[in-house]
């Protein structure tokens, strides 16, 4: 026969799981008298969590622990049934999980030894004082251009940097090679980028893992309360290059040149001037409000803009100009944007994908922006991007 029971030991989550044997009778009801031992039942199966109660402190991994005897499995999963990863030590004592217990949450577990004996109980991780998230730039099942990186912008501050940055994982179909790098966000923001060595190839196919439940983000961050994921593809090889020189944009398809549009950028000199280098199509807005007062440029304009795309977070952009069209091709004349007629901007902005690289190039500029101003990690080599990466020595490769 067997019986289960439970038992609180002095702060420590503890089950006692009993399988007693029965000794066999001569069928006499004889007892000491007929010369066989009495066979003693085996000790109950007990397991512990931790050694804090009934909660676990969330952050730091979860422990089972056998009182006598090895363990043969152990089972921890949450309301959900996903299941805790972990490994039982080599000495059969304990069971330690793979992550950190992540915080608010339940969980159960079941275990079993090499008796076959088995018992199970249940824990609470503890509430987080601080609880960190996450934005990603790319929404699952989109399709982008060549020069997208993956970006993650964090609410809270990241100390632990090295140890974030172990729980991210990008996959891909072409094992493309890529680094991490952490830099500011525009929005002052810790943020951390994967960026390929060179542009992405066309296809290819990308998955993103942020496994980043229970992981503490360092001093005045907090902890993460859950996973993140994407997975997204490249699309086709579109380029831009805006030409201050010539006040020619110039676009290529697989490296066939597509078209030669007449634009205006720029003003040369002070704040008007357009920002240069390796930039990137972050976003395909539309009509939107322009109001240079938002950006520091007292009452230049607020107007209503037609077929916008968004180049970096301080406002330039690729849009219809119609008023300035006595300057397309001829002069940099706009208040920081690239410029063009209507018909070519329409055109424009139905061809072009979010992740298309933007490059303008020429004399008149007021150089590069700021990396967070956008996706600038374009402009620096692939060196000076690997440095950036906390994570040294960790494999790069998607």
């Amino acid at each position: 026969m067997s019986r289960i029971r439970r038992t609180a030991m002095a702060g420590t989550a503890l089950l006692a799981a009993a399988l007693t044997a029965c000794s066999g009778g001569s069928g006499n009801g004889g007892g000491a008298d007929d010369g066989k031992a009495e066979l003693k039942p085996k000790p109950d199966m007990a397991v512990s969590v931790n050694l804090t109660g009934d909660q676990v402190k969330a952050g730091t991994p979860v422990t089972v622990t056998l009182a006598e005897g090895k363990l043969a499995q152990v089972k921890v999963t949450d309301a959900k049934g996903a299941e805790l990863p972990g490994k039982i030590a080599d000495d059969g004592k304990t069971w330690t999980s793979e992550r950190n217990a992540p915080p608010g949450s339940e969980y159960k577990v079941e275990a079993q030894n090499t008796e076959s004996q088995s018992a199970t109980t249940q824990f609470k991780t503890s509430a987080a004082d601080k609880v960190n998230k996450v934005s990603i730039n790319v929404p699952k099942g989109s399709t982008v251009g060549v020069a997208m990186p993956v970006s993650i912008v964090f609410d809270n501050p990241v100390t632990n940097k090295a140890e974030v940055e172990k729980q991210l994982k990008v996959t891909t179909s072409n094992n493309t090679e890529g680094s991490w790098g952490w830099i500011k966000d525009y929005s002052g923001n810790d943020r951390v980028d994967w960026r390929p060595k060179e542009y992405w190839k066309a296809g290819t196919d990308v998955k993103v893992e942020m496994n980043l439940n229970g992981v503490d983000s360092g001093k005045g961050g907090g902890l993460f309360a859950k996973d993140y994921n994407t997975e997204f593809k490249i699309g086709k090889d579109r380029r831009i290059e805006v030409s201050l020189d010539t006040k020619k944009m110039s676009v290529t398809e697989n490296g066939q040149a597509l078209k030669s549009i007449p634009v205006s950028a720029g003003t040369p000199g002070g704040k008007k001037a357009s920002w240069s280098g390796k930039m990137v199509i972050m976003t395909k807005e539309g009509t939107i409000r322009m109001d240079s007062q938002t950006v520091g440029l007292d009452d230049a304009y607020d107007k209503m803009v037609d077929y916008s795309m968004r180049l970096t977070w301080s406002g330039m952009y690729a849009h219809a100009a119609p008023w300035n069209a006595a300057n397309f091709g001829r002069a940099n004349s706009s208040s920081g944007c690239v410029g063009m007629s209507d018909a070519d901007a329409k055109d424009f902005f139905a061809q072009s994908q979010v992740g298309d690289p933007f490059e303008v190039v020429g004399q008149g500029s007021k150089g590069n922006a700021e990396i967070g101003n956008g996706y600038g990690e374009w402009n620096l080599s692939w060196d000076e991007w690997k440095a950036k990466s906390a994570a040294t020595g960790t494999p790069q490769n998607g």
